[in-house]
């Protein structure tokens, strides 16, 4: 049973908060107030507001606050778990309430999009560690099917030289077989075919 609280300035909003909670068999609302100055000494789980500050003095409780203010970094901090627009859907806001006591994190696909477009591109290197040009060799003879065996002797090497060449070149591509490397390789160019 999640244990709901409701803070809104606005009687009507209020009441119909509540109205919306009620309808949900597995909420439990607490009270309802018009500000935060009652809620202290009650221990909900989850605190649905609309009120102006995204800092209320419920300790503990994961916050719903329906808002047109975008998701911020302060608002997580002051446990803020979903920011939903104060015309939401009943539904997006019951899934809200439900995924905030579940300790999910609830973000408008708009604040989303703002949210990855406003932080700092990381560059992403297409090879993170080059393949050495003995690995290159290994590659493109796995490429052509070649096995251990036969790459060793192409190559004047031990087969245990070979295993490892493989093992690097599986690590360095991020691949987890040898015909996963090979199509990397190959889209990468590292391997013509």
């Amino acid at each position: 049973m999640i244990r709901l609280l409701i803070a809104a300035e606005s009687a009507i909003v209020r009441a119909g908060l509540e109205a919306l909670a009620a309808s949900s068999p597995g909420v439990q609302i607490l009270g309802s107030f018009p500000d935060y100055g009652q809620v202290e000494t009650l221990r909900p789980d989850v605190l649905l507001t609309s009120l102006a500050t995204a800092d209320p003095p419920v300790l503990g409780a994961a916050v719903v606050w329906l808002t047109d203010e975008p998701w911020t970094a302060e608002a997580a901090r002051a446990g803020v778990r979903a920011i939903l627009p104060v015309q939401a859907s009943a539904g997006a806001i019951l899934a809200a309430v439900e995924a905030a006591a579940a300790g999910l994190a609830v973000v408008d696909p708009a604040d989303l999009e703002a949210m990855l477009a406003a932080a700092p591109a990381t560059p992403v290197s297409d090879e993170a560690t080059p393949l050495t040009a003995r690995e290159l060799e290994v590659l493109r003879m796995l490429a052509e099917g070649a096995a251990n065996k036969t790459i060793a002797w192409k190559l004047n090497i031990s087969e245990h030289t070979v295993k490892f060449h493989v093992a690097s070149i599986l690590g360095k591509l991020g691949a987890s077989t040898r015909t996963e490397a090979v199509t990397i390789g190959i889209r990468k160019g590292l391997v013509l075919l």
